[in-house]
């Protein structure tokens, strides 16, 4: 198991059936103009993880949001049918969007599938470049922030500490990962399209965050000539620019700066557009025409979208990278099998899990409900008339207590070999119902 930097609270039980549950949208689903309206900043994750949590509800929450998706994870005490739907219903009104603009856009996970896509995402499956590193890092982030933040519980922890080993091992004994080909490193061959070699080239970095770090690097690789960085901390982008002997600029100068660069490469957070069509237009002018390569990154978008079309102005975002996602998918798909082992393998590792923890709890419940059977029995038998001698009950009360133990000893080692076997339980709710187990402190007698 992958170390944890919070407490996995392996010995907690569950009451009830945990359901696991999430929905979300990504670039398989919906195009980039939904994308980046559903986009969750840190600070909005958070607070709708929060609130998801203080609904009464949910139980625990993360939310995941990339430049790729956006996706909500839930933990209740219901039925899975249901869950999605609150998940969906709460999606749709924290963004202001109609459920009906959705329809088509958003998937939906349950209990198995839902590890299994988790798996998948942070493995680099799921990802528009098969196998980019950034996604397991993004997760990792989301869920230390989302822990910190107190919205996970016992089920969350577990499931994305096992994510992130997954991540690992995928990266580790595949060769998915291996000189993969990021969000970054695919913008920056866009350049190489307009301006074919890059040496010589300028270029103006807007945002100093670990994508426009790889921007960077993807740059100087290619012998980029001059190197300019503005974000918004002057001091970030002064330590960039120390890094890569690239010079930092205010950020009041990033307007003025764009009469120099061929490339200008968009990675900030937000939700304006900094580069607005006007403002290229101004500096189209200043330029006397030259070609200029802008590279949009950010979703939200950075660049107002009508600035496409502009002569002489290369405008590219995300959704651009296609031909070079299916370049590098086919320079991998040999090691999808492989991958999807060691997914499937650890689906089956959490399952068990979780079924062991809801095995503990059950019987924690289906002891507690013979305990107060016996006593209100020895209670009604002994209370009476004729209730008995001091000794008899003394017997009795041993005798109950070890025929207790023995009804609930075999569950018990059969629930120790299912842990061994890392093999589900399967009909833990059907048992829980049947010996009316949830509604047992209800129904206590005195």
């Amino acid at each position: 198991m992958a170390s944890n930097f919070i407490g996995e609270q392996s010995g907690s039980t569950i009451r009830g059936r945990a359901e696991i549950a999430l929905i979300g949208c990504n670039h398989q689903t919906a195009p980039l103009e939904l994308r980046e309206r559903v986009a969750f900043t840190p600070e909005q994750a958070l607070r709708a993880a929060k609130e998801l949590c203080n609904s009464g509800t949910i139980e625990e929450a993360i939310i995941v949001s990339t430049c790729n998706r956006s996706e909500l994870y839930g933990v209740a005490e219901e039925s899975v049918e249901s869950l999605p739907d609150t998940l969906i219903s709460y999606f749709s009104d924290f963004h202001k969007l109609p459920l009906g603009e959705l329809n088509g856009r958003i998937y939906q996970r349950a209990g198995r599938e839902a590890a299994q896509h988790l798996f998948r995402v942070v493995s680099g499956l799921d990802s528009m470049m098969l196998g980019e590193a950034e996604i397991l890092g993004q997760v990792r982030e989301a869920y230390k922030r989302a822990a910190g933040n107190g919205s996970t519980g016992p089920v969350l922890h577990r499931l994305f500490q096992s994510a992130l080993e997954v991540g690992k091992r995928v990266r580790a004994e595949t060769e998915l990962g291996t000189r993969p080909v990021s969000v970054a490193a695919a913008g920056v061959k866009l350049t190489e399209r307009i301006f074919g070699d890059l040496k010589g080239h300028r270029a103006l970095i807007v945002g100093a965050g670990a994508v426009a770090e790889q921007v960077v690097e993807n740059l100087r690789a290619r012998g980029i000539g001059e190197l300019e960085l503005v974000n918004r901390s002057f001091e970030r982008a002064e330590e960039l620019a120390r890094r890569v002997s690239g010079k930092a600029l205010e950020w009041e100068g990033f307007e003025a700066a764009m009469v120099r660069p061929d490339i200008i490469v968009m990675s900030v957070s937000g939700s304006t557009h900094l580069l607005t069509r006007s403002m290229l237009e101004h500096a189209m002018l200043a330029r006397s025409g030259r070609a200029l390569c802008v590279i949009d990154l950010s979703v939200p978008r950075s660049v107002e979208p009508e600035a496409e079309g502009m002569y002489n102005v290369y405008l590219f975002n995300v959704d651009h990278l296609g031909e070079i996602v299916e370049q590098n998918k086919k320079a991998r798909e040999a090691e999808i099998p492989r991958a999807e082992a060691i997914v499937d393998e650890h689906v089956n590792k959490f399952l068990a899990w979780q079924s062991s923890l809801e095995g503990a709890g059950l019987l924690e419940a289906l002891r507690h409900r013979l305990e107060s059977e016996r006593q209100s029995l020895l209670a009604s038998h002994f209370n009476g008339a004729h209730g008995g001698s001091s000794v008899d009950r003394e017997r009795l009360e041993k005798l109950t207590r070890e025929l207790i133990d023995r009804v609930v000893e075999l569950p018990a080692s059969h629930l120790r070999r299912e842990r061994k076997l890392r093999r589900p339980v399967e009909g833990l709710a059907a048992l829980r119902e049947l010996f009316g187990l949830d509604d047992s402190e209800d129904k206590e007698k005195p």
